[in-house]
């Protein structure tokens, strides 16, 4: 019998934000039983602890169909429950991942562990070709009109890579009907896991919906990762005010959905050079239970 629990990310309401499978004990595990209880669970992303020595933790993310590399708000969700469970006081402590180590910070409110913020890896960006907007306006089912041009459309990532398409306001992102089959086969080409259509509700507010059939997610209700590289981008771009060296916001997702939630992101910044990137949330914990393979 394997233990799990199902956390909501990104929100201190359960049954919102996004759910995350977190499974502690996960180190006897197969790859086949790991993906087995993915699917299962049927989250869009679970994590697996594979490990824990010395302020390190070794995980695995996978989604009902497939492993990947990381997962934001499943990162947030475990960082809850390894506090809840005691084996996380407050102290550093770094994630091994296929994406490298990723530091998280514990904040608490009243001695009780509140919020996680996970540190990021380096902005990176790739173009987009101008030929390729009309595509992409019209796989979420869009006149290309109605893209926003003052704000950046890049593929971007600090840990995943998605295609980020600016709208010019919320009401067109609300009203998104996405071609899931049209979607999957540009995120194939462009090389990136989703594509995340955002749009300002704010002066560093943006709303995003987030849609990932690469991976097996028609649409994933909030998305860190991707709220991460979003606001690195714009802070790049100078699309962010900035206090000192430092630059933030909070993107809001899941509306679309019924399940809201907020990211908040804080960017430090040289200039116009991205030094850090650091991704932040409540979770709530849904449910526990355990679970047997039956192959």
């Amino acid at each position: 019998m394997i233990a799990y629990c199902e956390v909501s990310a990104f929100t201190d309401t359960p049954g919102q934000g996004n759910r995350a499978g977190v499974v502690l004990e996960a180190g006897a595990l197969s790859e086949a039983e790991m993906q087995a209880l993915a699917a299962f669970l049927d989250a869009p992303e679970t994590v697996f602890v594979t490990r824990m020595q010395d302020g390190a933790v070794r995980v695995r993310y996978f989604t009902p169909t497939q492993e990947i590399d990381f997962c934001g708000h499943a990162t947030v969700a475990l960082g809850l429950r390894l506090a809840q469970a005691g084996h996380w006081t407050g102290g550093p402590l770094v994630l091994e991942t296929l994406v490298g180590r990723i530091p998280l910070t514990l904040e608490a409110e009243a001695g009780v562990p509140a919020r996680v913020w996970m540190g990021q890896r380096g902005l990176e960006t790739r173009p987009v070709a101008l030929g390729l907007r009309r595509d992409l306006a019209e796989a979420l089912g869009l006149d290309e009109r109605m893209i926003h041009r003052g704000l950046p459309l890049a593929s971007a990532s600090t840990g995943l890579w998605s295609v980020f398409v600016p709208l010019l306001d919320s009401m067109i992102l609300d009203g998104l009907e996405p071609d899931l089959p049209r979607i999957h086969a540009l995120s194939d080409a462009l090389g990136v896991v989703s594509v995340y259509a955002y749009a300002p509700v704010g002066v560093n507010r943006f709303a995003a919906r987030d849609f990932a059939p690469a991976v097996g997610i028609p649409e994933d209700p909030v998305t860190g990762s991707a709220a991460g590289a979003l606001l690195a981008l714009l802070a790049r771009e100078g699309r962010l005010p900035v206090r000192g060296d430092r630059a933030g916001g909070v993107v809001y997702q899941g509306h679309a959905l019924g399940t809201p939630g907020e990211v908040e992101v804080e960017v430090t910044l040289a200039g116009q050079t991205v030094q850090e990137v650091r991704v932040g949330g409540r979770a709530a914990l849904d449910r526990e239970g355990s679970w047997t393979w039956e192959k």
